[in-house]
């Protein structure tokens, strides 16, 4: 300590730690609810301007309340809110999975790379260019840990868009890409962090000459500290809530997927049932009760080749060729009881 006034002197590095651990310590622990003014959340958490943007939120929206303002601009408010409670608390308990929008959070990651990938990254990129002198040999080295990062936030960000986003979009659609899941997706998001740790150690021990260099050295560090931030903070949206959110969808479509296939092998099993033989249902009862055609065969006192001719009737009337759509056949079209068959 040093001086009359007690001043500490203190690295920027140790200023810039202090304050991350500031600005993430200040979380505001408020549960925002749909009846809350708009413009509370953001006198509360000026840093959610950005996430508004994302979710095409237009300022200008008076005091109404997160539900009008949602409701106004197209926006799921259940999926607003579980995502802005999440950013600002860590709240992830959500009372539905399934009642999340699945089109407003896709909306709202596609508006989020373009902001990094639109503005952000190139914006800090020439506040770079603008502090350093590009003749000297470790502002080059910190341009191009900057530039790699960059890359690796783009490569990551052109995967999704490339790949998962269209997947999404295609169970949206209730016709899901095949030989894909989202459990197959495979995060990065860990990826970039040594090489920004580097840049921002050597950022902060480089100290340019003059005091404006170094004003606008430091203002420079301080977006990528608020760019890490958001960086981190999209990541575990997406891990937290779009990802379960994806697989709530799946489940759901793959339940459909099936009912869809049973009504329609219902609906067109009744239509076939007056086509059938009254020796092909027998057939088909026997099979059902597991028979196999020589038992079949003395069971109705016919042959075996007659029995081989009438499976293969009842498989091109039915277009069923397996001991399981048989039995949902014969269930549903009242051939044999439920409890009768072995399951």
């Amino acid at each position: 300590m040093f001086g009359f006034y007690g001043k500490v002197f203190v690295s920027l590095y140790d200023i810039c730690t202090l304050q991350v651990i500031i600005v993430r310590g200040m979380k505001n622990q408020k549960m925002y609810e749909a009846g809350d003014k708009m413009i509370s959340l953001i006198r509360d958490n000026y840093n959610l301007l950005q996430c508004l943007g994302s979710f095409g939120i237009s300022l200008g929206f008076g005091d109404k309340t997160v539900k009008q303002v949602c409701e106004d601009q197209g926006v799921d408010t259940y999926t607003f809110l579980a995502v802005v409670n999440f950013m600002i608390n860590g709240y992830r308990e959500m009372d539905d999975v399934s009642r999340l929008s699945v089109a407003t959070l896709l909306q709202y990651l596609k508006a989020s790379h373009n902001y990094f990938l639109g503005f952000q990254l190139p914006f800090i990129r020439k506040e770079l260019v603008d502090a350093l002198d590009e003749n000297d040999n470790l502002a080059r080295l910190i341009l191009k840990l900057y530039d790699e990062y960059s890359r690796a936030v783009t490569q990551h960000m052109r995967y999704e868009e490339k790949t998962v986003f269209p997947y999404v979009e295609s169970l949206i659609g209730g016709k899901p890409l095949a030989n894909y899941a989202i459990d197959m997706y495979s995060k990065h998001h860990g990826q970039e962090s040594s090489k920004l740790r580097e840049l921002k150690s050597i950022i902060i021990k480089y100290f340019p000459g003059d005091s404006l260099r170094n004003n606008q050295l430091s203002a420079t560090l301080y977006d990528i500290y608020n760019n890490e931030e958001w960086l981190a903070l999209h990541a575990e949206v997406e891990d937290n809530i779009f990802i379960p959110a994806i697989r709530s969808l799946e489940e759901r479509s793959r339940q459909s997927d099936v009912s869809a296939k049973i009504s329609n092998m219902i609906g067109r099993n009744q239509e076939g049932t007056d086509a059938l033989g009254e020796r092909e249902k027998d057939v088909i009862v026997a099979l059902v009760q597991g028979m196999s055609n020589k038992e079949i065969a003395e069971h109705l006192c016919i042959s075996v080749n007659t029995v081989i001719t009438h499976r293969r009737n009842i498989a091109r009337k039915l277009q069923i060729h397996s001991a399981a759509g048989l039995t949902i056949y014969a269930i549903v079209n009242n051939l044999i009881d439920i409890s009768a068959v072995k399951l």
